[in-house]
């Protein structure tokens, strides 16, 4: 946890100030994942102790899905960090190509977990897990980076889907 929260600070992905976030909502810190995905060093413990936390879960997922955009890094270097394939969910079809809203092979049945960089209100993550629910994957966990602790965790329970994350808000607020 410490260890996500100093790198977190060093690459710069912790700011503060005054920001909108995609939910809406007023925040007065923000979280640059995106600063932090693309930051080999940071990706990769990233990825490392989300695979520490899945083994430890002892739970086999056949697929990891990440959201299109910003969780897609996530999920990648996950895929290659513990070798369970990936797919990418869109948020809406494209209008060209397949128009498919999951890109990569997922199965009837599959279980599978969501990565998440942020979790605020899990929106997002709601809508993703309904995607791949449609298409029969069995999803009840997600992992995040940061739990923003507002409210997320509670709604994904709401839909019997576990949260984990790295870091909770309220670690990297503490000074």
């Amino acid at each position: 946890m410490n260890e996500m929260k100093d790198a977190l600070e060093r690459c710069g992905a912790l700011q503060f100030g005054e920001f909108v976030l995609a939910s809406g909502a007023k925040s007065n810190y923000y979280i640059d994942i995106k600063k932090a995905s693309t930051d080999p060093k940071v990706l990769y413990l990233i990825s490392q102790l989300m695979a520490e936390k899945i083994q430890m879960s002892g739970k086999r997922y056949d697929r990891i899905a990440g959201v299109v955009l910003g969780s897609v890094p996530l999920a990648a270097a996950l895929s290659l960090a513990t070798g369970i394939p990936y797919v990418m969910i869109r948020k809406e079809k494209k209008d060209h190509g397949t128009t498919k809203l999951i890109e990569g092979d997922l199965n009837k049945g599959d279980t599978v977990i969501v990565v998440e960089d942020v979790i605020t209100s899990a929106g997002s993550s709601i809508a993703a897990i309904g995607t791949l629910r449609e298409a029969g994957a069995d999803v009840e966990d997600i992992i995040s980076v940061i739990d923003r602790e507002a409210g997320g965790k509670e709604a994904l329970r709401n839909i019997g889907v576990s949260l984990t994350s790295l870091v909770r808000a309220s670690d990297l607020l503490k000074k």
